[in-house]
Parts: C-alpha cells; sequence; structure tokens
C-alpha cells in the first residue's frame, strides 16, 4: 500500500512538476522594425508549449510587443493589431483630417497634406534631430495600456523592461518605471527618423544602438532560463575592441566604426536556451506593408511551429527546476 501511495505521488508530482522549484523564464525580444510581426507569430508557439513567462525584455519594436504582452495582451489579440493597422499614419505622424490640404497650421504645427513639416508649439518635450514627433504610435500605445500613469514596470501583469541608447552619455539605459508608453517610444526612436525622447537628462534614441537582443537584461531581472526572438538576419563576428579604441572617432561615428553593440550581441545570443531566429530575408524594418505584415507574421508562426519541440523541451526543465546544461 505504501509503495503504491509513493508511486501515485511521484506520477503526481512528474506530472506537475511539484517536486522541484519551478525555474523563472525570461522572455526576450529583438528589434527590427516591422520584422516585429514575426515575433508575434512566435508567441502562439510559446503559448502552445503552455510556457510560463515571468518578465521580458524586448528593444525597438520588442519592446512594443513586448510592453503590450506585459500588458496582459496575448498572441491571438497582437496578431489581429499588427494585420489591422494603418501603419503610415503611425508611425509617421500624419493628420488625416488634413491629407488633402496643401500647406495648412493647427495648434501650432504646419502640415503638408498632412504631414508635420514644422512646430512652433512651446514647451515641447522632444527636442533634438529627428523627422517625426511620434505622436500617434504614442497615443496609439496609450490607448492600449490599461495604466497610463507612470508606473514601476514590475507591477505590470508580467514585469518587463526595455532598452534605449543614451546617445549624450553614449551608454546603454534600461527602462523599469515611467510612463510605458514613453518608454517603448525611446526604445524605438531610429536616429534620424524620430526624435529622441527625453528622460530626466537621458537624451534616449533606439536601444538597438547598444543592445539588439537583451538577454543579459532578462537575466539580471532574475531569469534561470531564455527565450530570446531574434530578428537580425546579419550575423556579424567578434572583433578586438581594445585593440581598435585609440583609432577611432568618439561619438555616434566612433560607435558606427566601432559597432561595440556587436560585441554584445554575439554573447548574448549564445546565453539563450531556446534561440529562434525566423528566416526574414526580403524583409526589411519598413515593410509595413498589409501584404508583407501578414507575410511576415505567417514566417513568425511558422518558424515557432518548427521549435515547438524545444519550447516543450524546455517546459519539462522548467518545471523539474533544473537549468538545460547547453541550449537547447
Amino acid at each position: 500500500m505504501r509503495r503504491t501511495c509513493f508511486l501515485l505521488t511521484l506520477i503526481l508530482c512528474l506530472a506537475t512538476g511539484t517536486y522541484g522549484q519551478r525555474l523563472k523564464v525570461g522572455l526576450v525580444l529583438g528589434g527590427g522594425g516591422a520584422k516585429g510581426a514575426a515575433e508575434v507569430g512566435v508567441l502562439k508557439a510559446i503559448e502552445e508549449a503552455d510556457i510560463p513567462i515571468d518578465c521580458i525584455a524586448g528593444t525597438s519594436i520588442g519592446s512594443i510587443v513586448g510592453g503590450l504582452y506585459a500588458n496582459g495582451y496575448r498572441a491571438a489579440t497582437l496578431d489581429s493589431l499588427f494585420r489591422s493597422q494603418e501603419w503610415l499614419y503611425l508611425l509617421s505622424d500624419r493628420n488625416d483630417k488634413l491629407s488633402t490640404a496643401p500647406i495648412t497650421t493647427e495648434d501650432g504645427v504646419t502640415y503638408v497634406f498632412g504631414y508635420p513639416i514644422a512646430r512652433k508649439k512651446k514647451g515641447s518635450p522632444k527636442k533634438g534631430p529627428g523627422v517625426f514627433h511620434g505622436d500617434n504610435i504614442v497615443q496609439f500605445l496609450d490607448s492600449l495600456i490599461e495604466f497610463c500613469d507612470s508606473t514601476n514596470f514590475d507591477s505590470l501583469a508580467i514585469p518587463f523592461r526595455c532598452v534605449a541608447t543614451d546617445v549624450k552619455h553614449h551608454k546603454e539605459v534600461v527602462l523599469s518605471h515611467g510612463y510605458l508608453s514613453q518608454a517603448m517610444r525611446a526604445s524605438m526612436a531610429i536616429p534620424g527618423a524620430y526624435k529622441p525622447v527625453i528622460i530626466d537628462t537621458c537624451t534616449l534614441y533606439d536601444g538597438g544602438l547598444v543592445n539588439n537582443l537583451p538577454v543579459d537584461v532578462a537575466l539580471d531581472m532574475g531569469a534561470d532560463v531564455i527565450i530570446a526572438v531574434d530578428l537580425t538576419q546579419n550575423k556579424h563576428e567578434d572583433r578586438d575592441y581594445e585593440r581598435e579604441r585609440r583609432s577611432l572617432f568618439r561619438g555616434l561615428i566612433g560607435w558606427a566604426v566601432k559597432r561595440p553593440d556587436l560585441k554584445k550581441y554575439n554573447e548574448n545570443r549564445m546565453r539563450a536556451d531556446v534561440y529562434i531566429n525566423p528566416t526574414l530575408k526580403g524583409y526589411s524594418a519598413t515593410s509595413f506593408k498589409t501584404d508583407k505584415i501578414n507575410a511576415m507574421l505567417a514566417i513568425g508562426e511558422a518558424e515557432g511551429k518548427a521549435n515547438l519541440k524545444k519550447l516543450k523541451k524546455l517546459r519539462k526543465y522548467i518545471y523539474k527546476g533544473v537549468k538545460p546544461d547547453k541550449p537547447l
């Protein structure tokens, strides 16, 4: 009788994972503009594998997808959002009401066929080089976020971090609190296209400049195992940065030559327990046309299914409380 009870208990523990403390799972979503649609497709497989997500770190479009997921949105809803948006309107600050007017000024903003070209509005918090202010995308994100006030990102449905680049101080900034839509907007502020976001003393641009696959950030949040979705298509080898340092220019020009982000990127992708890298040849960060978004969603979903066995295998490790000794 005791033997039977022991076996039943063991079977129950094996089924539920209660015999070991569950590992904490970190989801990492990389940057890549429109290619972020593929991340949504991959999320469907993660959900199908029934893997719990305990924290999320994202960069650029990964911060948008990750931030919304952290707010409680699931893959099916994000899929619908990606398919239904007028991306040109969201990303360009276009005012559709003024799209037929050659030149007009409204609320201190001058528009040409609905596109803002100049602002005389005082007190604008967005200063610095860049064509677009990102007002439409911020308003869109605010409409989706349950709590629009300043908050600690640990208080979201899933704790969240996103990465931005402080160009003034030449350093990575991990955003963990504040206005979530503002943080996501900062993380996706592509230099030249968008004006930076000013937070405290930091002038923030796209986090992809310094950390496009923030596995290290998720690990710092306490993740034991990592699922990373990488949108990068062209991989780069590490370089001898110390030897090159003396001959490089300073500032952004120096960064463009030195590319210290590549070292971190290569290290981070090797630290993922499940690394998913959808093949998106022929698509770019600006592929926001409806047919291309739909195609990338399908590619991401197919890539997720191709990695479903790995995800299910990881789930077993998670509930055993044992970290894999090598990437799956």
